[in-house]
């Protein structure tokens, strides 16, 4: 009974990018997955499913590739943070760590200090 079998919905950050995109659309694109993957981070830190754990590092991987193509800084920095959170959401705590250092904004830097002290040792 194919025919009635509905295809498993693709996930956001598996779906291509179509032609170049600007820096507005980057940073909509990497907030959007990063909400879509918040879930799959949290079932991937609490628990070694490697099918959760799999989803989460191409949803991160893939907003981490989409980041380094925007120019502009404070939307660059504001789209990292947001992978940072995923980050720390999969317990992922030493690609948060990396990623923290790539922020330039002072004022972001020290707000993921605030909300995460263990990337700051």
């Amino acid at each position: 009974m194919k025919w009635f079998a509905r295809p498993a919905p693709a996930d956001i950050w598996d779906e291509p990018i179509q032609g170049p995109i600007g820096d507005i659309e980057a940073a909509d694109r990497i907030r959007n997955i990063c909400q879509a993957a918040r879930a799959i981070a949290e079932a991937a830190g609490s628990s070694a499913q490697t099918g959760t754990r799999g989803r989460y590092e191409r949803a991160a991987r893939v907003a981490m590739e989409i980041a380094m193509k925007i120019s502009d800084d404070l939307m660059r920095d504001d789209a990292v943070r947001r992978i940072v959170d995923l980050c720390m959401k999969a317990d992922d705590i030493k690609t948060a760590q990396i990623l923290s250092r790539a922020i330039q904004a002072g004022w972001i830097r020290e707000a993921v200090q605030q909300d995460y002290p263990v990337l700051s040792q």
